[in-house]
């Protein structure tokens, strides 16, 4: 009788134990998230100042109608400065290696004009190709992607 009293004691305190962890495990996860709400702060890719660079575009997407398989289609997008403090692009990335984007190292005064080279060399692609190249600067509307769009058919056979 005694030996089952104490396992009956024993089981009891388990459950309780059980309980109690299933009971802090969830307070530790309400307050984690309550905690991760509160610092939550709305990110933008836009800066509001109205003495900094803006980057306007001519254009920010280019067709090439179409293209042979394994040629490489090289178009330029204009750009200008119409902030008032000089534009500095830190970083250009393709959508994939196939999509090289070439900027100017340099800062860009207010008012003045530069252009981004992007490269597509469709080895490899067929059919509609939308590439990406995504800028990255200090302009107050922050980052802009530009797509280089168009058809990629097929190479006429080789004549024997």
């Amino acid at each position: 009788m005694f030996h089952s009293a104490r396992l009956a004691q024993f089981l009891r305190l388990k459950q309780y134990q059980t309980l109690l962890m299933k009971r802090i495990a969830t307070l530790i996860a309400i307050l984690f998230a309550a905690l991760t709400a509160a610092n939550t702060q709305p990110v933008s890719s836009e800066i509001d100042d109205p003495n900094g660079p803006v980057i306007k575009f001519e254009t920010e997407t280019i067709s090439f109608d179409s293209a042979t398989q394994g040629t490489v289609v090289v178009k330029e997008y204009k750009f200008t400065n119409t902030g008032k403090s000089p534009l500095i692009i830190s970083g250009a990335t393709g959508s994939c290696s196939c999509t090289i984007p070439d900027y100017p190292k340099q800062p860009i005064a207010p008012g003045k004009s530069d252009v981004i080279r992007v490269e597509f060399k469709s080895e490899g692609k067929m059919g509609y190709q939308d590439k990406t190249a995504t800028i990255t600067s200090n302009a107050n509307n922050g980052v802009v992607v530009l797509h280089l769009k168009g058809k990629i058919v097929a190479a006429p056979p080789v004549k024997k």
